[in-house]
């Protein structure tokens, strides 16, 4: 069973942190979360491993209240 990484793994976090805030610039709330989503999507295919997207759906997930 293939285990989601949850140890620092990036070679250049700053970098895609700035890649990241980069890719909203200028859009609007609804286009940004629309980007999330697409992004999201682009990489749950490139993982392609639903036991390891369980777990990491699971561990973004923790620790948030549900909305009653």
């Amino acid at each position: 069973m293939a285990a989601l990484v949850t140890e620092a793994n990036l070679t250049a976090p700053d970098d895609f942190y700035e890649a990241l805030i980069d890719m909203h610039r200028g859009l609007s709330e609804h286009d940004s979360a629309r980007c999330n989503a697409r992004l999201i999507l682009l990489l749950a295919n490139h993982i392609g491993d639903l036991e390891v997207l369980r777990q990491a759906m699971s561990a973004a997930r923790e620790g948030l209240d549900p909305v009653a």
